[in-house]
């Protein structure tokens, strides 16, 4: 084993089968399904701490772990040059569970059609017949239909919906001309209808809970926590271990059938380009000695954009009454009883996905919809009663980078998401705050609608429209790309395999192998990836599910909208290929 340490000699801890690195959403699944073979020692590495908290636990919670130092690597951003030179704000979960821990707790597979595209821009064998038998496997979901899981280690249940304002949304939806959708995880992901979150009797469900905490109790599967890892060893290009820190300790773990790499679409192509796995120039540059040559390594970033369209709400049915402490506290009292009422939910319990124009095959708008207007992160909150859209695009042509600012593990890296950069960005941000107010212009609101608090009567044209977007967009938090599997030369991740191209005895398996975000929240699809990979290392695979419908609008090339999602493409994939490569 070679390796360079000026500090001293590291402590070797011993071998291991698999050294995971990463306890987040993609490294607990792997933990789990690798570890359930008792001959099997998994050790798990993650430079954060433990995920046991009420902060974690409670959903209506979540915008606090979100922003606390103890849960979040508390990244930002290089000024974004689309929006005047802003710096946004990254979270990114760093402890036990990822960013599972910390995130919104929506459960959106995404449309049947992503993983078609994943395919045919070349991850082939992720079609979606063979990725539908993964979702089920993880799911847990309470009365879900014949599509579903039932038994899985992810609890996905649909909020109450007591709040009036959810089925106004749903309704306006349908009168302004858009599908319902019983449950957008089932057959029809297309149109308006009620949300699922990943909570199970009142508490988040994360990968930590679900997958962790199960494989540690069996006795194989050991996790060093607050291990801060500096890069992967190799002999003759083939991984054999990981350099870390623990408590200003250098250790080293060796791994005696390979290194996963899971530590995210921020953290792993920086682990990789530590290592020598990465852009030949950079590294150089950095004095890195170049294992292999891999000019993707940390470009291709891929994010979700999402703009709040806020509405004032006359009647006082909103979830304003309770933001005074006095509310809070009853919720959390209420929660801390029973693990019921609106502290058992993130409070996003209707939804939609539509298409931004005609010629879209299949939706890249998705709503989140909320009975208060506040920002995501919590910290600003209307004057009185509103309710309000997330309203973003979910498949932005801009590309961005992460990139190394030192060879110092303790130096967060440099990213850039090129934020609205491609000229298609703006007509599909535009038509996200238009069409939404189309749909709040419906008479299902006319017993609630007041006026329009974001972005105001006075913005209509494109100009003041572009200004909005700039001052006001977010992230919606779901970075990916950045390692993207595929068959061609460039790839850095083999879809069959998991492996890193260019070295043996590395895979990676997180959300930046994903060749195209999702049309939706990226954690059902990044536990659904990692589900798939744990079979793919241990050479097996589930069944093809039989029936994987693939709908869309008969009518989708020539109009925007459509009551009715029936026509099936499973039976003419070449035609979908060309429609999907056609809009990507």
């Amino acid at each position: 084993m070679t390796y360079s340490v000026s500090a001293s000699t590291p402590t070797d801890i011993g071998g291991f089968d698999y050294v995971i690195i990463g306890a987040g959403s993609a490294g607990c699944v792997l933990a789990n399904r690798l570890g359930e073979d008792p001959k099997v020692r998994i050790l798990v590495l993650e430079a954060g701490g433990s995920d046991k908290s009420i902060y974690v636990e409670m959903p209506t919670a979540l915008s606090i772990p979100m922003n606390t130092k103890r849960f979040n690597w508390g990244m930002q951003t290089e000024p974004e040059p689309g929006l005047d030179g802003r710096v946004m704000n990254l979270p990114r979960g760093k402890g036990l569970g990822g960013s599972s821990s910390i995130n919104g707790m929506c459960y959106v597979r995404g449309n049947p059609m992503d993983y078609e595209l994943w395919s045919a821009l070349g991850a082939v064998g992720w079609h979606w017949a063979n990725v539908l038998p993964y979702f089920q496997r993880l799911e847990n979901v309470n009365g879900g239909g014949p599509l579903r899981g039932t038994d899985g280690p992810i609890s996905v249940t649909q909020g109450a919906a007591k709040n009036p304002l959810y089925h106004s949304f749903v309704q306006a939806g349908a009168q302004a001309g858009y599908a319902v959708s019983r449950n957008m995880n089932e057959r029809q992901h297309e149109g308006m209808g009620p949300m699922e979150m990943s909570v199970g009797d009142g508490k988040r469900s994360s990968a930590a809970v679900g997958y962790l905490r199960p494989a540690v109790k069996r006795g194989n599967t050991r996790v060093i926590s607050h291990a801060l890892v500096d890069r992967i060893l190799f002999e003759n290009g083939h991984a054999v271990g990981v350099l870390f820190t623990q408590g200003g300790t250098i250790k080293i773990a060796r791994a005696d059938r390979e290194v996963i790499l899971s530590a995210g679409s921020i953290m792993s192509p920086i682990i990789l380009k530590r290592s020598g796995i990465g852009p030949a120039k950079e590294l150089r540059s950095l004095g890195i000695d170049i294992v292999a040559d891999r000019a993707e390594v940390g470009e291709n970033l891929m994010d979700h954009l999402e703009i709040y369209v806020q509405q004032e709400c006359t009647q006082p049915v909103s979830l304003f009454s309770h933001m005074n402490p006095l509310g809070k506290a009853m919720i959390g009292a209420r929660w801390m009883l029973t693990k019921g009422g609106l502290g058992a939910t993130n409070h996003f319990e209707s939804g939609g996905h539509i298409r931004s124009r005609a010629g879209i095959v299949y939706p890249d708008i998705q709503y989140h919809f909320l009975p208060l207007a506040i920002s995501y992160d919590g910290k600003t909150l209307a004057k009185g009663h509103g309710f309000q859209v997330h309203v973003g695009t979910k498949r932005s042509k801009s590309r961005g980078w992460v990139r190394l600012r030192s060879t110092d593990p303790s130096d967060l890296p440099r990213v850039r998401f090129n934020y609205m950069s491609h000229p298609d960005d703006w007509l599909e941000m535009r038509a996200c705050i238009r069409l939404s107010r189309e749909i709040f212009a419906q008479p299902a609101f006319d017993a609630y609608r007041g006026s329009e608090l974001a972005p105001g009567d006075d913005c209509k044209s494109d100009e003041s429209l572009d200004q909005f977007i700039k001052d006001k967009v977010e992230s919606a938090y779901h970075p990916c790309g950045t390692c993207r599997m595929g068959t061609d030369d460039a790839a850095v991740v083999d879809p069959r395999t998991m492996q890193v191209k260019g070295v043996q005895g590395l895979r990676l398996v997180d959300s930046s192998v994903m060749p195209q975000a999702t049309a939706g929240d990226l954690n059902a699809p990044t536990l659904m990836l990692a589900e798939r990979a744990s079979d793919l290392i241990q050479g097996k695979m589930l069944a093809a599910a039989p029936d994987a419908p693939l709908l869309a609008s008969a009518d989708w090339a020539t109009n925007q909208r459509s009551r009715e999602i029936v026509y099936d493409y499973a039976g003419d994939r070449d035609s979908l290929r060309a429609a999907l490569l056609g809009t990507a």
